[in-house]
């Protein structure tokens, strides 16, 4: 049977003996006794309910409300394993990543090549009469791209679209969404670059495929962190590896690889940071791996031009 604590504070109605059959029930477990009240509201809450303040215990939600217990507002919110906020919709941004790579998917068919030439990956080419990429200032192209897709190729954005939903909607829900849209990006970028100085200046590339390489990199960390089967997110990864130095297919080996290799680095400090510094850790990894972004995107540059 659940005990009061010593030196619980008594409410005038839990003065005097009781009998077990007469304490009230705690008002978020009503089938749970409860001998402790909130010491502001004064709600009876059972020891699974009760937060320590400064004079006895307080209820979660007087302590979400920030009501001088010394906590901050949010210290009673449960987190992920990352330590991000638990979210009401954990595939939120998951589903907003799948509508903005459709609906630019749509606009690319509905425009045509004007618009896919316009924000597509290139280094260094003549387009429409001029010499354009981004070693001529247009960045730029490096995130667009991780949006657009071969409109000629229907197959090319139902299977990233698929891989992000299998994939996106499970880690973000693991990491919460501030750490899962850093990952998602870093690692597109990181695909971005090392496309950008492997590939053919003249040779376009496009697609999710650097950013989802790298959320698959972090669920292998992830499912390592955790201790589960490693074997079928291994033979995944070989299979989509095969695939990408395959002849044939005209696929961007690079931005697979460096999606990876972003994901797996940043996805280790998402789940491995150490609790007291965690958010250091973890931003300032994926501050790091931009940096090594925007270096290798200079470098490329300077060769270029």
């Amino acid at each position: 049977m659940d005990q009061q604590p010593p030196g619980s504070p008594q409410g005038p109605r839990d003065q005097g003996p009781q009998d077990a059959g007469s304490l009230p029930g705690c008002y978020r477990h009503p089938d749970r006794e409860a001998g402790v009240r909130c010491t502001r509201c004064e709600r009876p809450i059972c020891p699974e309910c009760m937060v320590s303040a400064s004079v006895g215990f307080q209820c979660p939600d007087c302590v979400r409300g920030g009501s001088g217990t010394g906590h901050a507002p949010a210290a009673n919110q449960p987190r992920t394993l990352a330590g991000g906020t638990v979210a009401a919709d954990p595939r939120l941004v998951t589903k907003v990543l799948i509508g903005l790579n459709l609906a630019l998917y749509l606009v690319q068919v509905s425009v045509g090549d004007s618009f896919t030439d316009r924000f597509d990956l290139f280094g260094r080419a003549l387009l429409s009469g001029e010499v354009q990429g981004v070693a001529e200032g247009q960045w730029y192209r490096m995130l667009t791209s991780m949006f657009l897709h071969a409109p000629d190729n229907p197959t090319h954005i139902i299977f990233n679209m698929l891989s992000l939903w299998w994939v996106g909607g499970p880690l973000e829900a693991a990491l919460g969404r501030a750490r899962y849209i850093t990952l998602y990006f870093v690692s597109g970028l990181a695909g971005s670059a090392l496309t950008y100085l492997l590939a053919g200046p003249n040779q376009p590339s496009l697609g999710a495929s650097g950013a989802i390489f790298g959320l698959f990199g972090a669920t292998a960390v992830l499912m390592r962190r955790l201790n589960y089967d490693m074997r079928p997110v291994i033979g995944l990864l070989v299979v989509n590896l095969i695939i990408s130095f395959s002849p044939g297919f005209n696929i961007a080996w690079q931005a697979h690889v460096g999606g990876l290799i972003g994901g797996v680095v940043v996805g280790y400090a998402m789940v491995h940071a150490p609790r007291e510094r965690r958010n250091l850790v973890q931003y300032g990894v994926s501050a790091l791996m931009l940096v090594a972004v925007v270096v290798t995107t200079l470098l490329r540059t300077a060769q270029l031009t």
